[in-house]
């Protein structure tokens, strides 16, 4: 075999070798540490029936129907989505956009118990704008609202699950 394959095949392997050991794990499926929550958000919201759905696709965790059923409360306090000019061309037209989207939540327990403090998870995207086809740019840009709302609903799960590794369990 030539030194320069066997090296390749070396290196090749190495990666993986070096990814396991400094701690890097594939994220896996979700599984949240409670067996009951509900959701309490405006009620006509993407977001809101994003996230139930998201639960609901877990499995083994229960949406509730009322707060008191539920053994967590996650609690949406805020939504926005909003957009920035990043760039102008010479003549003063916009050329680039950056879009944010912004969710604010905590999870509380029973009896006052706070699991999460109030958090934030803020997604950027940068767009390139063309003022000659308003349209279609505008399009994209609700095609990567919705896109960021998805990743805003993964983030939002991920640290609801962290909850589980650093927090004791409340008194009942």
């Amino acid at each position: 075999m030539h030194p320069c394959v066997r090296r390749r095949t070396f290196l090749t392997a190495l990666g993986p070798l070096a990814l396991g050991a400094c701690g890097f794990q594939l994220r896996g499926q979700v599984s949240l540490p409670f067996q009951s929550v509900f959701v309490a958000g405006l009620p006509y919201s993407p977001f809101t029936s994003q996230l139930k759905r998201g639960i609901a696709a877990i499995g083994g965790t229960k949406l509730a129907d009322r707060p008191a059923d539920a053994q967590a409360v996650i609690t949406l306090l805020n939504e926005n989505q909003d957009r920035a000019i990043l760039t102008v061309s010479a003549g003063g037209r916009v050329r680039e956009q950056q879009l944010r989207y912004r969710v604010q939540f905590r999870v509380d327990g029973p009896k006052g118990h706070s699991w999460l403090a109030p958090s934030e998870v803020t997604i950027l995207r940068d767009m390139t704008y063309d003022d000659t086809q308003v349209l279609a740019k505008e399009g994209e840009a609700q095609t990567l609202f919705r896109e960021m709302q998805s990743d805003a609903v993964r983030q939002v799960l991920r640290r609801i699950q962290a909850i589980q590794a650093f927090s004791v369990e409340p008194d009942r």
